[in-house]
């Protein structure tokens, strides 16, 4: 795993366990509602993962596109799948998305390329 990527999970992972420790329910409950938002109901878990890296692509946040393209890889995405999300999420975020599209598909490239990564959006528990 790259320093980044390996610095970026760790910085997530101590930073999660730090907030969680926290006795603030709003905060405990709102993470698991977003552990349990992605598990699989009515729409599988690779259709929930593409729908969140189409809506972090319009949000623009890098961090949450380069967790859901890992969650969406680990769900069995295929590249031309990959391409589809993010020509929607382009279409629907407009040209701005355009540098972060840049990012998501070097993360992809690494992520093919064999690298270990599993990068998590501070945002996503």
């Amino acid at each position: 795993m790259s320093d980044k990527l390996a610095e970026f999970s760790a910085f997530r992972q101590r930073m999660n366990e730090r907030i969680l420790a926290e006795d603030n329910q709003v905060v405990r409950r709102f993470f698991a509602l977003d552990t349990q938002t992605y598990k699989a109901g009515a729409l599988d878990v690779k259709t929930k993962e593409m729908l969140g890296l189409v809506a972090s692509m319009v949000l623009r946040c890098d961090d949450c596109i380069s967790y859901h393209v890992a969650q969406c890889k680990q769900a069995g995405v295929q590249r031309d799948e990959f391409f589809e999300v993010f020509s929607v999420g382009l279409v629907v975020g407009g040209s701005i998305v355009i540098p972060h599209l840049r990012r998501a598909v070097d993360f992809l490239d690494k992520l093919e390329s064999g690298e270990p990564a599993s990068p998590e959006c501070a945002d996503h528990a």
